[in-house]
């Protein structure tokens, strides 16, 4: 029997854990035999819900190693991963690195591996904002163009890549230099698939917060554009208070900490109090992530800013109110699921409007049949020399 490959597969906070259980998954059910994987977490994100309980309910392999680099400025932050990174690689002799999305993790383990002839395997790779202002648009770009194998989850990343400059016809051996490209559907579909059976037996978040099914909207709000921006969090909130006074909707604000202290900062005095007392507007702790995916199964629609739900949002066929000026995810606002707003008061209004009074919704397969993890893996057996 042929020797096992092996790979490494670089994290660096608790989405990116998720995204890689899905590949964990396909690693032990399916290429056990063919495949070793070793997770490296670069401790990018200090997260206290990153207990021994999260990885057992989802049942993810623990990270064989952790860098701890802890937060810090972008350079000092990549430097850190870039030592530790190397280290491990050299140590560990992988066949390839797999690295997901756009963080600093994912730039910096792309950049140790590649500089050390290791094959960097790109998993999200030709998501484009088309906003160089967004580091996250810096990290994928750069981590394409240094990957051995690409694998996108829209037709619309393919269309990037091959704008790029990327040869879309497969060698059966890819190389850095001769890449290959591969649109295989989204792992976090795979995984929203996956958790959304098994959630309701690890989350109480309905019977504990007394919400009903389709009687609520789901709202998260985290990034620095909306929150530290005094006049963006205003318009954000204004909005939220108008439209549940006028719906009579509860909108269920899971809100980390700082985005709490960033209101009481950032609001008027009378917006804050409105907002804090309102009967509508429900603030509660943040929660894990079986919680999210049952909120997510029972909203009536979600207003957000985070990538992640705006795509789980058309997992789950829910409307979308998009709190930001670009998505990488343009199939759902072309498709008419979701809507951009920024942060503008009569814009996240009469989006709001659209979608709540909407009812012919389609939802095409733009993001694969669930099985993206297993045709990875068979990729990186196949075509990794």
């Amino acid at each position: 029997m042929n020797q096992r490959k092996k790979i490494i597969t670089i994290v660096g906070a608790r989405p990116q854990i998720i995204k890689s259980s899905a590949i964990s998954r396909a690693v032990q059910n399916v290429f056990s035999e063919e495949l070793e994987e070793l997770i490296v977490h670069t401790g990018q994100h200090y997260d206290e819900n990153m207990s021994k309980v999260f990885f057992e309910e989802m049942n993810i392999p623990t990270p064989h190693f952790n860098l701890q680099v802890g937060s810090g400025s972008h350079g000092q932050q990549t430097a850190k991963m870039l030592e530790g990174l190397e280290k491990i690689f050299l140590d560990e002799k992988p066949d390839g690195v797999i690295v997901y999305g756009d963080t600093n993790s994912t730039i910096a383990g792309a950049l140790a591996a590649a500089k050390i002839y290791i094959p960097v395997i790109h998993i999200e790779a030709g998501l484009r904002s088309f906003n160089k202002a967004m580091p996250e648009e810096l990290n994928r770009i750069s981590c394409d163009h240094m990957s051995t194998l690409l694998f996108t989850p829209t037709e619309t990343g393919l269309t990037n890549l091959s704008n790029e400059g990327f040869d879309l016809s497969h060698k059966p051996k890819a190389t850095i230099d001769a890449p290959n490209v591969y649109h295989c559907g989204d792992i976090m579909y795979d995984n929203s698939l996956h958790f959304a059976k098994v959630a309701d037996q690890f989350s109480s978040i309905m019977e504990t917060e007394q919400l009903k099914a389709n009687e609520f909207v789901l709202m998260t709000v985290h990034r620095d554009t909306n929150t530290d921006i005094a006049e963006n969090l205003e318009a954000i909130f204004s909005a939220v208070d108008h439209i549940s006074e006028k719906h009579k909707l509860t909108f269920v604000l899971p809100l980390h900490p700082r985005t709490k202290h960033k209101m009481e900062a950032q609001l008027s005095p009378e917006l804050f109090k409105k907002v804090m007392e309102s009967e509508w507007i429900k603030i509660i702790e943040p929660v894990g992530f079986m919680d999210i995916i049952v909120l997510e199964k029972n909203a009536r629609m979600v207003v957000t800013d985070s990538g992640g739900l705006q795509k789980e949002s058309f997992f789950f066929e829910k409307p979308c109110v998009i709190l930001r000026d670009q998505t990488e995810w343009t199939e759902i606002v072309e498709n008419g699921n979701a809507i951009l707003t920024g942060a503008n008061r009569d814009e996240i209004l009469a989006a709001f409007d659209t979608l709540f009074n909407k009812s012919d919704y389609t939802y095409p397969t733009f993001y694969g049949d669930g099985k993206a993890a297993e045709f990875i893996c068979q990729k990186i057996i196949d075509e990794i020399a």
